[in-house]
């Protein structure tokens, strides 16, 4: 018999010594009872693992250095979003549901072991640089990225404003890396941005923090405003918005909705069974409504997307969205850490598991990509996949799910092969030099050919009745 089995039963009444105390004999009973063996064989190997580094490691190393680096490991073998936080992590995390961070405005993930970008964010320093979705940062300053940890990278890019820091990128439709300098600032996001295109209402959320559907509704009572107490149409935005809180993305939801389910999680305890529905309204007004989203869509993103599909409520034009259907849940540790766990799936109000799969689109656009004559350098090869989704990253879990193709994409011809701007801009081709967006203009062309669109859109068939851009 081990060392450690035969101090199992003395660790056992060591706990309960412990618990007597502090009066959780009860609680300390099950706890010890739920131990199964092979969770002390389990431990027995981590404790013989623990004191042969400590022992023989070429330096000393605490023993909480080695535990925190335990727990980190742990948590990213489950899946790519639960994750260790420390301290220092927790305290940035409250901060930037707030709306305001010290760092670079730059959503990442590991794919294939490297760290990549999901989405910049908008008015960053990171979006001023012209970082992309998609971008594989190789090196933060000297250091090579390759296996780092996210709480690694976000510790490495965090920082005061006005320091510096270099990232060496390698993107998919160039052949060599290239490195980028970026000065830290302050991010203070505007995550509601709005204005009036042709006679519509243009509304783009960059992402889903504290205080988001506050400017939504202020947003739609303007448009309301410039119509004289009417709205023509909204186009909303939610390209290349990586998430938020999910609060939010329910709010945000029951602005456009008159009742009716927005979205339901599952998960393995009855407190994850949860239901979000949408309020029935006395002065609810059903205007045109399209919904811009593409692979950086994720997430709360994904919800508010499936929602307003599922409801009829909107046309959904784009791409593929990212695929993040699940719930992340911050447990807080006594030492003021905390464990970010996901605990349960997202479905929209339909049923479909937004996991590993996405929201597709009732009227497919893709970006135009760059050509060879367009990049100028010999040699180089575009990359025709360059969206980074959740069925790329190490360890996600799988839908479950036969997948329902309900919503089929239209096949879109003749988009001229001009770069996107996913910022709201006006897309006129040639206007002030700005590249033309063609699933704006989609969005727009939808809006003013909505009658067209009703009865399709009522028997879920809108993709096949798509007329082209004009």
């Amino acid at each position: 018999m081990s060392v450690f089995k035969r101090n199992r039963w003395a660790i056992t009444l060591a706990v309960l010594l412990i618990a007597c105390f502090l009066g959780l004999q009860e609680i300390a009973v099950r706890r010890a009872q739920a131990l199964t063996n092979d969770t002390y064989e389990q431990l027995e190997t981590f404790a013989n693992v623990l004191a042969i580094v400590q022992k023989n490691y070429v330096e000393p190393v605490s023993t909480k250095q080695l535990i925190d680096g335990a727990i980190t490991g742990m948590l990213a073998s489950l899946d790519p979003h639960s994750a260790y936080l420390t301290p220092d992590l927790y305290r940035d995390l409250e901060v930037e549901t707030r709306g305001s961070f010290g760092g670079l405005g730059i959503e990442i993930t590991i794919r294939n072991g490297l760290l990549t970008v999901v989405a910049p964010i908008e008015d960053t320093p990171a979006y001023r640089a012209g970082i992309k979705a998609g971008d594989q940062i190789i090196k933060i300053d000297n250091d090579f990225t390759k296996d780092m940890t996210l709480t690694d990278a976000v510790n490495r890019m965090r920082g005061p404003k006005g320091s510096t820091i270099k990232l060496t990128i390698h993107r998919a439709d160039m052949p060599e890396m290239f490195t980028v300098s970026l000065t830290r600032d302050v991010i203070k996001i505007q995550s509601v941005k709005s204005k009036m295109i042709d006679g519509y209402g243009y509304l783009r959320i960059t992402t889903f923090q504290e205080a988001t559907d506050d400017g939504v509704e202020k947003a739609i009572d303007d448009f309301r405003k410039s119509d004289h107490g009417h709205i023509k149409g909204v186009v909303l935005d939610l390209r290349d918005n990586p998430g938020g809180l999910l609060n939010q993305a329910v709010k945000v939801s029951d602005d456009f909705l008159d009742g009716g389910m927005i979205v339901y999680t599952q998960g393995r305890l009855e407190n994850q069974q949860q239901k979000y529905f949408s309020h029935k309204k006395r002065d609810f007004e059903d205007y045109p409504m399209v919904v811009l989203v593409n692979g950086g869509s994720a997430s709360a993103s994904e919800i508010v997307a499936g929602a307003l599909q599922d409801q009829r409520r909107a046309v959904i034009v784009g791409t593929q969205t990212f695929g993040k259907g699940s719930v992340q849940t911050i447990l807080p540790l006594d030492d003021h850490s905390a464990l970010r766990l996901t605990t349960a799936r997202y479905f929209t109000p339909n049923g479909r598991s937004i996991q590993a799969v996405g929201i597709t689109p009732d009227v497919d656009i893709e970006p135009p990509k760059p050509t060879l004559a367009s990049l100028e350098i010999p040699g180089a090869v575009v990359d025709e996949d360059e969206e980074i989704h959740e069925r790329d990253l190490p360890h996600h879990f799988k839908n479950g799910q036969i997948q329902n193709k309900t919503h089929k994409p239209s096949e879109e011809e003749g988009a001229a092969p001009e770069e996107t701007a996913p910022n709201g801009s006006q897309s006129k081709a040639g206007k002030a030099g700005k590249p033309k967006d063609v699933q704006l203009d989609k969005a727009i062309d939808i809006l003013k050919h909505w009658n067209s669109f009703k009865l399709q859109l009522a028997k879920g068939d809108i993709g096949s009745a798509a007329p082209n851009a004009q």
